[in-house]
């Protein structure tokens, strides 16, 4: 499993034990030295902030939601769950 920048993944994150939806932004690499991913965490609570991007409605999304950039974070691969989709070229713009 090699996650690309942009898809959208449900994550175990351990946080209450709730699966989360997460944007992949490590760069994309075929043997990396380490099995960890850095990514931005999706959440349904939109607080306004300039840190938070709007994502689109997207199919394998329930509810509205946005991506809180001032979570950037990391995890090891093995906490990934499977792929929910991917995010438009131009949302990823907006992340970055």
């Amino acid at each position: 499993m090699n996650p690309k920048p942009g898809e959208v993944w449900l994550a175990d994150l351990g946080l209450t034990a709730k699966m989360r939806p997460v944007v992949i932004v490590s760069r994309y690499d075929s043997n990396p030295p380490r099995a960890l991913v850095i990514y931005v965490p999706v959440t349904t609570q939109n607080r306004g902030s300039l840190y938070e991007v709007e994502l689109p409605r997207l199919p394998f999304l329930i509810q509205g939601s946005v991506a809180n950039v001032q979570g950037l974070s990391s995890t090891p691969k093995a906490r990934l769950e499977r792929k929910l989709g991917e995010l438009p070229e131009e949302t990823m713009l907006d992340i970055k």
